[in-house]
């Protein structure tokens, strides 16, 4: 199993992240000495690093910097401070990639797995197994036996928020903010449109009507 440290003092933010993480057969450990990152890090055996750049004693620039100084594990920046400065910073202290905040989880995942993919050799097959199919967020398609179906941007993203809360309900509020980042000017017929769509595409892979709609709540999915 992959393991992967992440250096996030936004308990609520980094609890999200290894939550995530978990859903897709990660390992997940949140940094909690942030004046022993480095130590932390060594005695985790961490195979990524997901590292904020606004912590307590140190900012992620000084500790990226120490851990370059003995793994060249890679290591992904995820940061409200997205300035272009900010983004130079990183790359020359060695990060390899740059992500701002907020950021949708099926986005960091996919970011995770081509990272892993780079630096060793990794295989994610297609991702996250249900009913007898594979999803794969990063090429936005799932895998049916030997029949692959590429799927529309929204049907992936409402796709991986159904995946993520296997055994509850995803209410549309939540699967609108993970459609467009806010439901403010989102009218509700449009996500009803777009998970007809996905129910369709699935129907059609032989996967059958699996997801399910709670009135008055949300989705879920049979998986």
């Amino acid at each position: 199993m992959i393991r992967i440290l992440i250096v996030e003092d936004d308990e609520i933010i980094a609890s999200e992240v290894a939550k995530s993480l978990g859903s897709w057969g990660f390992e997940a450990q949140i940094a909690s000495e942030f004046d022993k990152i480095d130590e932390e890090f060594a005695a985790s055996g961490a195979q990524l690093v997901i590292m904020d750049i606004s912590l307590p004693y140190y900012n992620g620039y000084y500790w990226c910097e120490r851990i370059r100084r003995t793994s060249k594990v890679p290591i992904v920046f995820l940061s409200s401070r997205a300035d272009t400065a900010d983004v130079v910073m990183a790359v020359n202290m060695g990060g390899d990639d740059y992500i701002a905040k907020p950021v949708a989880m099926e986005l960091l995942i996919a970011k995770v797995q081509a990272m892993l993919r780079r630096a060793y050799d990794y295989e994610t097959g297609a991702g996250v197994r249900f009913l007898g199919a594979e999803f794969d967020a990063a090429s936005c398609s799932i895998l049916v036996g030997d029949n692959k179906r590429e799927l529309t941007k929204n049907e992936s993203r409402i796709l991986a928020a159904l995946l993520e809360k296997r055994g509850a309900v995803a209410s549309r509020e939540e699967l609108m903010l993970k459609l467009w980042d806010s439901d403010e000017f989102v009218d509700d017929n449009t996500l009803t449109v777009n998970v007809n769509r996905l129910r369709k595409t699935l129907a059609e892979a032989g996967l059958g009507d699996c997801v399910k709609t709670h009135k008055g709540q949300g989705y879920s999915l049979d998986a």
